[in-house]
């Protein structure tokens, strides 16, 4: 359901922004994919087209969504249909010895057959040097679903192969920010994770920041300006509900879940300092978990659910530290540089990831919690809002190209990059929302 909201532009964005340590840059909004680099180390792989029984939809094909599917994460190189010898359909039409001699180390075959409005895909993948199969299932979808399908395929095929379970059929958050007419209209989007199908969820003219996503994949919190000052929401997306869960004197800024969907961390300045808080959102008691001098922001959990990361500047410039549980006193994690902000942990618990900067550029980086080795990912210059995929293996940012704006998704060590560059409006804060069964 979309909403549509109309106030003044709000003057005080700059100033919050500059307050929450954020960098806004502008990204373009309609998403679409462009593989950028891979991994020297990818995976070859064939996705034969998929036999078809009935009338299919015109348009993109099951096997041709689950080919980009994979090769978004660098960790594959799709053999291109036109270069196969063969275009099997079921096991008995496979010839192993073709597709070794095409240096193909699987190869994934399948069919589909429609009754009415649903389709039926009956597909099965193979190794191709061990000569069997790794993995035969059938699934089925409304006609009008077959994008759901397909990205269904790419998560069981990823995970067969790899052993960890593939993201495709998640979604993405993102704002974006259209200027005409001298009119300024903010839109909050939700899409499939490769850009496609997004939905304009919010409509306004006022400012919409830092979306994140609930645990069950539900319900959105993001920050609106629509009263004329920066409050936090709660947005149901199946409904178009919308609750006000934090509009205090000052900041109500950066909302981030915590693991059992009962609770939001936010920032918030209604005792004069930007300070961090834990609302329950059932009865909406405070709890306070910073005391400082210094602005305290942008908290997340950590792994274990027992802590948080959060971005401060107590030592004279924004790092990130890391509280073990509420309360306790925080531990400075960065020192690669002056500006470090922006934590999103790993799921694993291994990595931080966060936004670095080093020689007036705006690079992400990550730090090895254990080691503390930091690591920088990317080689663009205004690098900004990382989000982490729900399997720790990828991550998506919002960076400018030769003067382009794009959203860019990285493998989580920087070897491999796609980029989702748009063709109209600026499009920012990105967040990858969760793996739901």
């Amino acid at each position: 359901m979309t909403q549509r909201i109309r106030h003044n532009p709000s003057r005080t964005l700059v100033a919050v922004i500059t307050l929450l340590l954020v960098m806004v840059s502008g990204v373009r909004a309609e998403l679409l994919i462009r593989i950028t680099e891979g991994a020297d180390s990818a995976i070859p792989i064939s996705v034969v087209p998929f036999a078809e029984s009935g009338q299919m939809p015109a348009g993109e094909t099951v096997s041709s969504i689950v080919q980009s599917d994979l090769a978004m994460t660098g960790e594959f190189r799709v053999l291109p249909p036109e270069k196969m010898l063969s275009l099997p359909s079921r096991r008995e039409e496979v010839y192993f010895r073709d597709w070794r001699l095409l240096g193909q180390r699987y190869v994934l075959v399948g069919s589909l057959t429609r009754s009415g409005d649903r389709v039926e895909a009956r597909y099965e993948l193979f190794d191709v040097n061990r000569e069997e199969r790794i993995l035969g299932e059938t699934a089925a979808a409304p006609v009008s679903n077959m994008r759901s399908l397909a990205h269904h395929i790419s998560d069981k095929v990823y995970e067969a192969i790899t052993g960890v379970p593939g993201v495709f059929s998640t979604q993405l958050a993102f704002v974006t920010l259209d200027r005409a007419n001298g009119e300024s209209r903010y839109r909050l989007q939700v899409s499939d994770v490769d850009g496609k199908r997004a939905r304009i969820r919010l409509e306004s003219r006022e400012p919409i920041l830092s979306p994140a996503w609930s645990p069950d994949g539900k319900k959105l919190a993001y920050v609106s300006f629509e009263t004329g000052k920066p409050v936090i929401f709660v947005h149901e997306l199946a409904t178009g509900k919308r609750t006000k869960v934090a509009d205090f004197p000052g900041l109500n800024s950066a909302p981030a879940w915590s693991p059992d969907g009962e609770s939001l961390l936010m920032t918030l300045s209604k005792d004069g300092n930007a300070e961090i808080y834990r609302m329950n959102l059932e009865n909406r008691q405070l709890t306070k978990l910073t005391d400082h001098w210094a602005i305290d922001t942008e908290a997340v959990w950590d792994a274990s659910g027992e802590g948080i990361f959060f971005t401060s500047d107590r030592s004279g410039g924004p790092q990130i530290y890391h509280m073990e549980t509420p309360g306790a006193e925080p531990r400075r994690i960065t020192f690669g540089s002056r500006y470090n902000a922006r934590p999103r942990p790993g799921p694993n618990g291994e990595f931080v990831y966060y936004v670095h900067q080093r020689d007036q550029a705006f690079h992400i980086a990550r730090t090895n919690l254990e080691t503390g080795e930091e690591t920088i990912l990317t080689r663009s210059r205004s690098d900004e809002s990382p989000s982490v995929a729900p399997n720790g293996r990828m991550l998506i940012y919002a960076t400018d190209q030769n003067g382009t704006g794009v959203l860019t998704v990285i493998s989580s060590d920087g070897g491999a990059a796609y980029s989702l560059p748009g063709s109209e409006g600026e499009v920012r804060d990105p967040a990858w929302g969760p793996l739901v069964r």
